[in-house]
């Protein structure tokens, strides 16, 4: 299993459980797919450097996880059908991680 951190921007107008719902999900496909979540990190509402949507502000989260390769092709196919993200990249951060318990 390999490393892999995911940074999503989600849309401002998000309610806080539509957020949580949205996360939830990414976090269903994970484990779902034999991945194992390792941190989720929310950086709040930033402002952005240019628009994106018509919109100045957005919200960062950040998935930290362990898995297979073949997982990230299921996982950012799910985050582009999903309602409110406005952007995503995918960063493998090590190739080898120990079994994670």
């Amino acid at each position: 299993m390999r490393k892999f951190e995911t940074l999503l921007l989600l849309s401002p107008e998000l309610t806080v459980e539509a957020r949580d719902s949205v996360i939830n999900a990414l976090v269903a496909v994970i484990e779902r797919e034999g991945g194992k979540l390792l941190a989720t990190d929310p950086w709040g509402m930033r402002d952005l450097a240019y628009p994106v949507q018509k919109q100045m502000r957005g919200f960062y989260v950040r998935l930290e996880y362990a898995a297979p390769g073949a997982l990230i092709a299921e996982l950012e196919r799910n985050i582009r059908i999903a309602d409110g993200i406005f952007k995503f990249t995918t960063v493998k951060l090590a190739d080898h991680v120990e079994e994670v318990a």
